[in-house]
């Protein structure tokens, strides 16, 4: 699964999110530029969900496929 040349990768879109979390906690942030990185920050944490969920199920699929292949086949004795 490959992204898009403009998603930011997971590290890079928590970065942005501190940063973001940050700005939003100073109590001098501009009420325009609240919303703005508010929206901003609910993207990134919907990419971040998603690459959270594609790699588990990559992680499930490795985990199935050992088990799969340690297991003996039926009917053959182990070596």
């Amino acid at each position: 699964m490959t992204k898009p040349a403009t998603e930011p990768g997971y590290a890079e879109a928590m970065q942005e999110l501190e940063a973001i979390l940050i700005e939003i906690e100073d109590d001098q942030v501009d009420v325009d530029v609240l919303a703005v990185k508010v929206a901003r920050a609910a993207e990134l944490i919907r990419l971040c969900r998603e690459r959270i969920g594609a790699t588990r199920m990559q992680v499930e699929q490795v985990v199935a496929d050992l088990a799969v292949e340690s297991t003996p086949e039926q009917g053959k004795e182990p070596a």
